[in-house]
């Protein structure tokens, strides 16, 4: 697919933010920017220790920094100098190295890898500073989000619901649609379209597709169905048009086999579940399957922004 990196890259710069995400949580292995004001000799770089904790100038104790916002953390170290060495501290706390969490750019993009990246982030944008769709992407980009990889757990985090979302690179081009990135996303730029199936298959997984496929077709892809199979409650789980949710259509495999009812056509991004698990198990073990099959070069990542 021909397509202009230089193009991709102006648009998506275009729309950067310029605050800073406030939601981050500080992690392990980050690097902090402590500024006191008029105490310069208080001012230091330092990395988040194994323990979860940072060590600074004048203080006795350590102060715990692992999942902490800047600004709580900066709070309590105001209330630390507070008691044994400044009346009335001003402090500032800027993550200047996010070592901790990750976004990956995988699949047909021109410099795949993970990035480390301490501010708001696009799709759009992300794609870019990945060096934008090769030669062979498709039209396609799907994002696994699975939750962010810190142990920190916040009111953002347990609202957040298991997800594999598709999206027309053309679509982002023209501004029509967009994702503000969270730690822990994986983003793929399709070479094909892809079908999922999961459950009481020989070989669950991914399926290419380059042309339409039906149900049993892309069951057959699969090696075929195990004895187990309850083949009454097929499910297909499709994302809903201009939406990120997902929406559940019964299939009933017998019917279909025994020529009562037709063999329906299957879209890109559709998840077969030849399974009785919940979509939220369904879509979590298939965000996890991707994430994990990423090359270990990714995990040593890529310095951001």
């Amino acid at each position: 697919m021909s397509f202009a990196v230089s193009a991709l890259c102006a648009v998506a710069f275009a729309q950067a933010p310029t605050a800073r995400d406030e939601r981050y949580r500080i992690g392990f292995q980050d690097v902090l920017d402590v500024q006191v004001f008029r105490h310069p000799e208080l001012n230091v770089k330092v990395p988040v220790n194994p323990d979860g904790r940072i060590y600074l100038y004048r203080l006795d104790k350590p102060v715990v920094a692992v999942c902490k916002t800047e600004r709580e953390l900066a709070d309590d170290i105001m209330a630390a100098y507070k008691v044994s060495y400044l009346r009335d501290p001003q402090v500032t706390v800027t993550v200047a190295e996010q070592r901790s969490q990750s976004m990956a750019v995988i699949g047909a993009v021109e410099k795949p890898g993970s990035f480390y990246i301490s501010r708001q982030l696009n799709l759009l944008q992300l794609i870019a500073m990945a060096g934008g769709p090769s030669k062979e992407a498709g039209t396609r980009v799907l994002v696994v989000r699975v939750g962010s990889n810190t142990d920190c757990k916040t009111d953002d985090d347990s609202q957040e619901q298991p997800s594999l979302m598709t999206f027309k690179i053309r679509d982002l081009q023209e501004g029509k649609q967009n994702l503000e990135m969270r730690p822990g996303d994986v983003v793929s730029v399709l070479k094909s379209d892809i079908i999922y199936v999961y459950g009481n298959v020989k070989k669950p997984g991914p399926v290419e597709v380059r042309e339409p496929i039906t149900l049993t077709q892309a069951i057959a892809s699969a090696e075929g169905y195990t004895n187990a199979t309850d083949k009454d409650s097929v499910r297909i789980l499709r994302q809903k048009p201009d939406s990120l949710e997902r929406e559940e259509i019964v299939v009933n495999l017998a019917a279909i086999e025994s020529q009562k009812a037709k063999d329906p056509y299957l879209q890109p991004n559709d998840i077969v579940a030849v399974s009785k698990d919940k979509a939220k198990a369904i879509l979590s073990g298939i965000g996890e399957g991707i994430k994990n099959g990423i090359p270990l070069i990714f995990s040593r990542g890529i310095p951001g922004l």
